[in-house]
C-alpha cells in the first residue's frame, strides 16, 4: 500500500496555524451565542465577548483556509490540469467556509459576503457560493430598534405615528425597514440602523485588514488588501444615512423627466444619520418572475428598462448607484408602459471624475468599432497597462483581436486561442490587475456585474446590455456637452468631428438593433414552422395516387 503523503510545514507557520485554529475553534464549539453567559454581563463585556467571538472564529476560518491552500497544491505544478483541478476543489471548500463564517457572524461579514459575490474577476466558487447571501439577514430585535427610534427622533412613537409595524417588511445587514403611518396620513417606510453598527465596522474591519494580510503573508500572489480598502470605504458611507437621503434626492433630480423611474421621496422631519423615513411605495422585486406574470409585464423588457437606467447613470450622470440587486430595486405595476422601475437603498454610490466618464465612454466607443489600438492607449490611461488587453473579454466576451460584430459570442479558434493565452496566467496577474484599478472603475465594474446577473435571472439576452452601453456612452459623448473650446473655429471643427464620429456610432447601433430584430423574427419563423409541423403530422395524409382518385 502507498504510503500517505505528509506535508511538513515551516515551524513558524504550523505554530500560528496551531494556535488560531485552536483559538477559533473553542468558540466555534460555543457557535450559538444563546451557550454563553451574555445576559448576565453588562453590555460593554457582551460588546466585547462578541467581539472576540466574530474575530477568533473569522482567524480560525481563514487559517484552516490558509492550510487547506498549502497542503492540497504543495508539489503541484501550476500548468498541469491537475493543479487546476485541486485548485477549484479547494476554491470551493474555501468558498463554503467563508460561507458559513458570513452566517455566523452576520451583520458586515454578510455585506462583505455580497461585496464579494458581485465582483466577477474573483473565482466563480465564490462568486456563486457567497451570492446566496443576498437574503441571508436576520432582523433585530425590536426592543433595540425601537430603542434607536427613540433616542434618535427624541419622542414616543405614538407621538409621530398614527400606527408602526413591528413586524420589519425588509431586512438588510446593517439595517431593516417598517411599515408606518404618519400623522398626516403619509405612508412612509422606515430604514433602522441597527444599533452599535460603527463599533462592529471598525472592529470588523480591522480583522479583514489583519486577515487579507496573513493571506498574503503566505500567498504573495494572493493580495486582497485592495478589496478590504474599497469594501470598508464604501461601507462607511452606507452606514450614514444623512447622505443617503442626498443622494436619494439627487438620484430623483437626475431622473425628474423619466417617468420609467421612481425615487421615494425623504422625510426629513424623520431623518437621522442612523433612521431614514421615505415614502412607502409598493411592487416586487425586479427578478419576481411570478410577480411580473401577475401584473402582466414582459420580464425582458422590465430588463431593457432596467439596464438603460443604469447604463444613464454610468455615462450621462456619472453618479452610480453601487448596489442593483434584486433587493434595491422594485417593479411597481403603475407607468405609462405599464410598469415602472422604484430604486431603493441609496447608501452606495460613486461619483464618477468627469474625466473617467469620458474616458469609459471612449472605451464603449472603442469596444463598437474594435478599435484595439484605442482600447490598449485608454488601458494605459486607467493605469492597467498590459491587462488592458482583456477589457473587451470582460465587458462583451470577445478578445481585443475579434473582428465578429458586438453581440456575438467567439469563433471557436478565438476560444482556441484564449485558452492558450489563459493558461499562462497566474494568480499573481490578477491581483495586479485588481490591484491597478482605480477606485472608478472598481465601482461601474461591481455595478455592471450585478446588472448581468439581475438581465440573466428575467431570461434577456445580453445583447440588450452592449446595445444600451452602446447608445448611453454615445449620449455621454455628444456635441453638446464637450463644446469647451474658446476659439471659435477650433470649437466648430470639434464639434463637426465629434458629430461624424457619433454619427457613425449611430449607424453602428441601427445595424445592431436591426441584427437583434432579425433574430427575433427568425426564432418566431422557427417556432411557427415547428408548429405548423406539429399540425400537419397530427392531420391524415393522403398518398398521391389517391388524391388523384378524388
Amino acid at each position: 500500500m502507498m504510503a500517505k503523503k505528509i506535508l511538513k510545514f515551516p515551524a513558524k507557520l504550523r505554530s500560528t496555524i496551531y494556535l488560531l485554529t485552536a483559538t477559533g475553534l473553542t468558540f466555534h464549539a460555543t457557535n450559538n451565542s444563546d451557550l454563553l453567559p451574555f445576559p448576565l454581563f453588562p453590555e460593554k463585556i457582551r460588546a466585547g465577548i462578541d467581539g472576540v467571538v466574530r474575530s477568533s472564529r473569522a482567524i480560525s476560518t481563514i487559517a484552516v483556509t490558509v492550510a487547506d491552500y498549502k497542503y492540497s497544491l504543495h508539489g503541484l505544478s501550476i500548468s498541469s490540469e491537475d493543479y487546476l483541478h485541486k485548485l477549484s476543489e479547494v476554491h470551493l471548500r474555501s468558498a463554503k467556509r467563508i460561507l458559513k463564517l458570513c452566517e455566523a457572524n452576520r451583520g458586515f461579514y454578510i455585506k462583505a459576503g455580497q461585496f464579494v459575490a458581485a465582483i466577477r474577476q474573483v473565482p466563480k466558487e465564490y462568486s456563486l457560493t457567497l451570492s446566496s447571501l443576498q437574503d441571508q439577514a436576520v432582523p433585530c430585535d425590536f426592543k433595540s430598534i425601537k430603542e434607536v427610534l427613540m433616542n434618535n427622533l427624541g419622542q414616543d412613537l405614538s407621538a409621530i405615528f398614527l400606527s408602526f409595524d413591528e413586524q420589519p417588511i425588509a431586512a438588510a445587514s446593517i439595517a431593516q425597514v417598517h411599515h408606518a403611518i404618519l400623522r398626516d396620513h403619509q405612508e412612509v417606510a422606515i430604514k433602522v440602523q441597527y444599533p452599535e453598527l460603527e463599533r462592529k465596522l471598525r472592529l470588523d474591519t480591522r480583522i479583514m485588514s489583519f486577515l487579507s494580510k496573513s493571506v498574503t503573508w503566505f500567498f504573495p500572489e494572493y493580495r486582497f488588501e485592495w478589496l478590504v480598502l474599497e469594501f470598508a470605504g464604501t461601507i462607511s458611507l452606507e452606514i450614514d444615512f444623512i447622505q443617503e437621503a442626498r443622494n436619494s434626492e439627487k438620484t430623483a433630480e437626475n431622473f425628474k423627466n423619466n417617468k420609467m423611474v421612481q425615487v421615494p421621496r425623504v422625510f426629513w422631519d424623520f431623518t437621522t444619520s442612523h433612521i431614514l423615513t421615505m415614502e412607502f411605495c409598493s411592487g416586487g422585486k425586479v427578478d419576481d418572475l411570478d410577480f411580473l406574470k401577475k401584473i402582466k409585464v414582459n420580464p425582458v423588457k422590465v430588463a431593457k428598462a432596467l439596464v438603460e437606467v443604469f447604463a444613464e447613470m454610468i455615462f450621462v450622470h456619472g453618479f452610480v448607484h453601487g448596489d442593483p440587486h434584486a433587493g434595491n430595486i422594485l417593479v411597481s405595476p403603475e407607468g405609462q408602459d405599464g410598469f415602472s422601475l422604484v430604486i431603493l437603498d441609496h447608501g452606495i454610490y460613486k461619483t464618477l471624475d468627469e474625466a473617467f466618464r469620458v474616458d469609459y465612454c471612449q472605451l464603449w466607443k472603442a469596444l463598437i468599432l474594435l478599435d484595439s489600438d484605442k482600447i490598449q492607449h485608454l488601458g494605459e490611461q486607467f493605469g492597467i497597462g498590459k491587462y488592458s488587453r482583456y477589457l473587451p473579454l470582460i465587458f462583451t466576451g470577445r478578445t481585443i483581436d475579434s473582428k465578429s460584430i458586438l453581440g456575438t459570442g467567439m469563433s471557436a479558434e478565438e476560444k482556441k486561442k484564449l485558452k492558450q493565452e489563459l493558461v499562462s496566467l497566474k494568480m499573481e496577474d490578477i491581483s495586479s490587475f485588481m490591484e491597478s484599478l482605480p477606485p472608478n472603475f472598481l465601482a461601474v465594474m461591481r455595478t455592471d456585474g450585478l446588472l448581468r446577473s439581475l438581465i440573466s435571472k428575467l431570461g434577456a439576452p445580453q445583447r440588450i446590455r452592449l446595445i444600451a452601453y452602446a447608445k448611453y456612452a454615445l449620449y455621454g459623448l455628444s456635441p453638446k456637452s464637450n463644446l469647451n473650446s474658446d476659439f471659435v473655429v477650433e470649437a466648430v471643427f470639434y464639434r463637426f468631428k465629434t458629430t461624424v464620429s457619433y454619427l457613425q456610432l449611430r449607424i453602428i447601433l441601427v445595424v445592431l438593433e436591426i441584427l437583434s430584430w432579425m433574430k427575433k423574427v427568425k426564432q418566431f419563423l422557427h417556432v411557427l414552422q415547428r408548429e405548423i409541423s406539429g399540425t400537419a403530422k397530427s392531420v391524415p395524409t393522403l398518398s398521391l395516387s389517391s388524391t388523384i382518385q378524388y
